[in-house]
């Protein structure tokens, strides 16, 4: 089942359940999505693929993350709690996170694969890593992993 799919039939779901705030939350993705399908049609392409619908829901996470933490610091906590419910049904898509431990043996795996041996060699090891690993894997801290480990 295509990410597009699983993305109708949960609103589907949502809709019948009447569960209003993530039925929202769904039509922000699908809204965040046919955007990414205009542009890519302006250039020529057809659909995105769902690579590149986990790319869209990755940044729409951190777009939220950022937009939660902004609204601790100003008091609200109301928009703050309504950010992480988004995010809550958005990362329902997404694959599962690795763990640190993982991170750090994908990091060690790219390393050796490559030979990588100095600070020179971190975009090469981080190319790598986000070729493998998109959408499951937190690319800053694999950053700090990779630069600790060459730095």
């Amino acid at each position: 089942m295509s990410m597009r799919d699983k993305i109708t039939t949960a609103l589907k779901t949502a809709m019948k359940a009447r569960d209003a705030d993530r039925l929202a939350a769904l039509r922000l993705i699908n809204a965040a999505i046919k955007d990414r399908d205009i542009a890519a049609r302006g250039e020529g392409g057809a659909e995105i693929s769902d690579a590149e619908i986990i790319s869209v829901l990755t940044r729409m996470v951190k777009q939220r993350r950022e937009s939660a933490r902004a609204y601790e610091e100003a008091a609200r906590l109301d928009l703050a709690e309504k950010e992480t419910a988004e995010i809550a049904v958005i990362e329902d898509f997404l694959p599962r996170q690795m763990d640190d431990s993982e991170i750090k043996s994908a990091v060690d795996a790219a390393i050796t694969e490559i030979s990588a041996a100095s600070v020179r060699d971190i975009g090469r090891v981080m190319g790598v890593l986000k070729t493998r690993h998109a959408g499951e894997m937190d690319f800053a801290k694999a950053g700090a992993a990779v630069k600790a480990r060459l730095g």
